[in-house]
């Protein structure tokens, strides 16, 4: 019998147009595209899983940030996990899984450079794309070289349920935190994060001004501040700040979908605690990514560090699963299994 020959063409999900305010699906197209043989160097790769975040909705905007925008008309990328089953490069193999960046697509061809092996032996192959994926690596370089978290430290997390947010209050609390409080947007949600993900208090931040709510959890003020979220969120933890404080940004989703900016009205509190704002970027910090896989895939194998998916199946639920990300209705890291 004689092996499949290599598909010749794949399916991508396209950006037709920007969007103004939030996403809709007119924005959208699922096409079929040619898919080139691969040259020297380069993989064919089937994607197995692939990954929706909120840095995305970025990306579909023109205005200036830390990444390029995607193209109109052209397909979209992001990370993805995937099995080779072409390749012209060494080191990699046909049935070798790999993580790699041409997502939002079912093949892809790319050079062998920008891929990594994983093992599906060790972790799932969907955890590369999380908890062992760029999340999680954010998560663990915010706190390791930004926050530097020192022992008993107050630490608040904004969309603390989120795929970033999650793996920030359980590694706080493995690096010495003393309290770590939760914001999160449900019930359900809070509920989780102090049974399964060790936080010391949360709360819904739709019951009621973050500021108040932020108040009974930490009576006496936050030593580090790491957001996800912005907005609201931003100045009721700059009110909370304790002398010589760190907030770091991971992101604004509150701000993604051209909402009208809502604070912070009181950067001056910044200058009275004489506390830090800072920001990064990952692909800047790699060389902590030896620490991370030792650190994280530790703590893992010992049951130290839990984690959530939200998973939805094939090509198709891609958009749609972006846009429940979007709304906060996923637990954990939002996945697609193709």
């Amino acid at each position: 019998m004689s092996e499949q020959a290599p598909p010749t063409t794949a399916r991508a999900w396209h950006l037709d147009s920007r969007p103004e305010g939030w996403p809709t699906p007119a924005n959208f197209s699922l096409r079929e595209v040619e898919l080139p043989a691969p040259g020297p160097g380069q993989l064919l790769v089937t994607n197995e899983y692939l990954s929706v975040d909120p840095y995305m909705r970025g990306r579909m905007s023109d205005k200036k940030s830390y990444i390029e925008p995607y193209d109109v008309g052209a397909p979209m990328d992001g990370p993805a996990v995937g099995r080779v089953l072409v390749s012209n490069a060494e080191g990699f193999a046909p049935g070798d899984y790999v993580v790699h960046v041409l997502g939002w697509r079912d093949h892809a061809v790319l050079d062998a450079a920008t891929a990594q092996k994983v093992d599906p032996n060790l972790a799932p192959l969907s955890a590369y794309l999380g908890v062992l994926g760029v999340t999680g690596l954010t998560a663990y370089i915010g706190l390791e070289r930004f926050a530097k978290i020192k022992e008993g430290d107050t630490v608040f997390v904004s969309g603390a349920a989120g795929a970033v947010g999650s793996q920030v209050g359980q590694i706080a609390k493995l690096k010495g935190a003393g309290r770590v409080i939760g914001s999160a947007g449900s019930t359900e949600k809070v509920k989780l994060l102090v049974d399964e993900y060790g936080y010391d208090a949360a709360f819904n931040y739709k019951n009621g001004p973050v500021a108040e709510q932020l108040a009974l959890a930490a009576p006496d003020g936050i030593d580090v501040f790491f957001d996800n979220v912005g907005g609201e969120h931003l100045e009721a933890a700059i009110g909370a700040l304790r002398i010589h404080a760190r907030i770091v940004l991971s992101g604004m989703v509150s701000q993604y979908n051209d909402e009208k900016v809502v604070g912070p009205r009181n950067l001056w509190n910044l200058s009275v605690t004489r506390s830090d704002i800072l920001s990064f970027m990952v692909t800047e910090e790699l060389d902590l990514q030896p620490d991370f896989v030792r650190e994280v895939g530790g703590w893992l194998a010992a049951g130290k560090l839990h984690y959530r998916e939200t998973v939805r199946e094939g090509l198709d639920s891609t958009l749609d699963a972006f846009l429940a990300m979007m709304r906060g209705e996923n637990v954990g890291k939002m996945i697609v299994k193709l």
